[in-house]
């Protein structure tokens, strides 16, 4: 040992320094993230069981795989290199969403995928992560002087431009969830609430002009969460059904796989963006609490390394993190419950898809490094 005159064998120290890392590493977030994708899986084997959806298991599978690589990558890497690299990020992300809107695959009027492989690959989930590296670095950056808050609000306008691409593909759910985010992380990172009031209010005075600019389909959907009865059959099919198959499960449930409007094809997308209802109908009130309380549990956790955290990109990195998991599931649930139109956003870690599965871990990735860092490493 050094001052003592002892030296330890080289393989006491390797283990020493094993334990010190080990000791470490998140194991609440990794619990809690290993929790949610159990419940993610069994979920989705049960919506989509039968030849028609056959593979969609395997596939959610082998993202989770890549996921858990990806998670592990994202721990390792320091996460102040990556927010360097931010800015440079920030502009693939943008170029990435304009050549989706060029080049990336129809589906039904919208240009939201490249289909690489027989792989959907969504430019917009990722551009998440690059705002909220983006966010992080500019809060770092005014922190220590190289600007002031006025240019900082100035630099958060440039934002803008990943979500009017993502609004304009068109997919206005992801749109407006990331705003949702640069809004929560702008009100508690700022000094000052004054500049994103004014960005707030400002938003709802431009409600009307957005309306004009909508799609029928997406105007129709906003009227038929307002009246479901309006178009029973057509867009207020969705909400119906899922409200009918959350309140069929009463208390605790049907039991797995006797879901009726799951296996009989009532609920329409139930393993993408209804998966909370084939969880309420099998599992009733008691489950769908239980798998509530875990997102409560990781949403908590994150904050709390984000007050830990040994700087602030490190702090709001979580708290960006923290926002996006917020919303996703305030909006997904909301959406089933029949309390917010029904979007594409999807439900972390349960709804199947490769994209928004990757993001999440890769984003869980970010909260562990943080984590790990304020230990020194």
């Amino acid at each position: 040992m050094k001052g003592t005159g002892i030296m330890l064998p080289r393989a006491t120290v390797g283990v020493s320094r094993w334990r010190r890392f080990r000791a470490a590493v998140d194991w609440p977030l990794i619990v809690a993230v290993v929790a949610i994708c159990a419940i993610g899986l069994l979920n989705l084997y049960s919506a989509t069981r039968g030849p028609r959806n056959h593979g969609k298991f395997d596939k959610q599978v082998e993202w989770m795989v890549l996921g858990a690589i990806a998670f592990t990558i994202a721990t390792i890497v320091d996460y102040r290199a990556l927010v360097r690299l931010a800015w440079v990020g920030l502009g693939v992300a943008i170029t990435a969403l304009v050549l989706v809107r060029l080049l990336g695959a129809n589906a039904q009027g919208s240009h939201r995928w490249f289909d690489l492989a027989g792989a959907h690959l969504q430019p917009s989930e990722f551009a998440k992560l690059m705002v909220i590296l983006t966010l992080a670095r500019m809060f770092h950056d005014q922190e220590t002087g190289r600007y002031s808050e006025l240019a900082l609000f100035g630099r958060l306008a440039i934002l803008g431009i990943p979500m009017a691409l993502i609004a304009i593909q068109p997919d206005l759910g992801t749109a407006v969830l990331l705003s949702l985010v640069v809004l929560t992380v702008g009100f508690l990172a700022m000094r000052a609430v004054w500049p994103m009031v004014c960005v707030t209010v400002a938003g709802l005075f431009a409600i009307p002009v957005l309306w004009e600019t909508m799609h029928d389909y997406q105007k129709n959907r906003i009227l038929a969460f307002i009246d479901p009865s309006v178009d029973p059959t057509g867009n207020g099919w969705h909400t119906r059904q899922s409200i009918f198959a959350v309140g069929s499960g009463k208390i605790f449930g049907k039991g797995f796989g006797e879901g009726t409007q799951n296996h009989y094809n009532f609920l329409p997308e139930h393993w993408t963006d209804f998966p909370f209802s084939v969880w309420g109908e099998e599992w009733g009130f008691v489950g769908s609490v239980f798998l509530l309380a875990l997102f409560g549990f990781l949403l908590v956790w994150i904050i709390n390394v984000a007050l830990s955290a040994r700087d602030r990109m490190g702090a709001v990195i979580c708290v960006g993190v923290g926002a996006m998991t917020f919303w996703h599931v305030v909006v997904n649930v909301a959406m089933v419950l029949g309390l917010a139109p029904v979007v594409g956003v999807t439900l972390p870690f349960v709804s199947y898809g490769g994209s928004s599965l990757m993001t999440f871990f890769i984003a869980m990735g970010l909260v562990s490094n943080v984590s790990l860092r304020k230990h020194g490493y």
